[in-house]
């Protein structure tokens, strides 16, 4: 059947009524305002610094040791351009918020602001790599079906996300606005792992599988510390002030200390809780209160109910129980 061309008559009246709701009071649009950062220039850093914290697994091959530095020294020269810019970009616009105003105009100098801000960030580098190839091994000691830590590498959704969470956990620690929770929310839709960049995380940090993982932006977890699918490290409730207005900048998170084992759909929730280094925590799980080190807590064994398959259609049922 093909089109009826008179049908596109409406399309004009369509458009201005989608144009009439961009609002000076309208919350989401953008429009006549300072360039804001760009979501693909931001996953063009974060895949040029994954090049240089992993070289010769990402994009590049045929690196070596006669041409790494050339390689390593192109990347570096833009990144600092590409940071400077996006970075600036986001300090402007916090600044227009902050301050109230729709003009782009300033006293302050937020390209040499951004420009510090990438070197500092570029300087984090060697130490990104260090901490990182702790989590590459934690991964192989801590996963019998891993055969090598090249297989971390290229195919691991953990270490994917816990390299993009140390790469803008930096650019958190330094305060720049957006362009960290741009960074761990395009990890989060690559690998269903969810992990704020105030997360404060230390090394030998592996999660097993993954999806589903939340970390919340208080959290604080200490080192050799495992997670497995859908443990949720968040916040027992939300303060408000007197207006009804959330509070923010308190504590809301966990704190898992060293050698903690979590295990999968396990929650943990609160500012206050506190699960003790060495203790391990089991499947599903509800913890709201602090465990001491060197506990197991676990759920009582369940009861399931089998329905034998050859009675199903009997009048009397013939149910089986046990305990797992």
């Amino acid at each position: 059947m093909a089109s009826d061309f008179r049908l596109k008559e409406h399309l004009p009246t369509l458009t201005e009524e989608i144009v009439a709701t961009y609002t000076p009071d309208d919350a989401i649009n953008h429009l006549g305002h300072c360039a804001l950062p760009s979501y693909e220039a931001v996953i063009e850093i974060l895949m040029d610094l994954k090049d240089i914290l992993y070289p010769g697994y990402q994009r590049k091959v045929g690196l070596h040791n006669g041409n790494i530095r050339y390689h390593v020294g192109g990347l570096i020269d833009s990144l600092h351009d590409s940071l400077t810019i996006q970075i600036a970009r986001a300090l402007r616009h916090e600044n227009r918020v902050q301050q109230k105003h729709n003009d782009c105009e300033s006293d302050i100098d937020f390209e040499a602001k951004g420009q510090a801000m990438a070197i500092e960030t570029l300087k984090c580098v060697p130490a990104l790599r260090a901490v990182l190839a702790t989590d590459v091994q934690a991964a192989y000691d801590g996963d019998p079906a891993c055969q090598t830590t090249d297989e971390v590498v290229f195919c691991y959704p953990g270490l994917e996300a816990i390299t993009v969470y140390r790469i803008a956990h930096e650019l958190h620690r330094l305060q720049v606005p957006f362009i960290p929770r741009m960074m761990t929310e395009w990890a989060h839709q690559r690998t269903g792992i969810d992990i704020h960049p105030g997360a404060t995380i230390g090394r030998y940090f592996f999660i097993d599988h993954g999806t589903g993982v939340v970390v919340g932006e208080t959290c604080e977890i200490g080192e050799h510390v495992k997670l497995y699918q859908g443990v949720t490290l968040g916040a027992l409730s939300f303060k408000t002030d007197d207006d009804g207005q959330l509070i923010r900048g308190t504590k809301r998170h966990p704190t898992i200390e060293d050698g903690v084992v979590v295990y999968a759909n396990a929650t943990i929730l609160g500012g206050r809780t506190v699960v003790g280094r060495d203790s391990v925590i089991g499947s599903s799980v509800w913890i709201t209160k602090t465990v001491s080190p060197n506990t197991t807590v676990t759920l009582e064994k369940p009861q399931l109910r089998v329905r034998d398959g050859k009675n199903s259609g009997a009048t009397a049922d013939h149910d089986l129980n046990f305990q797992i």
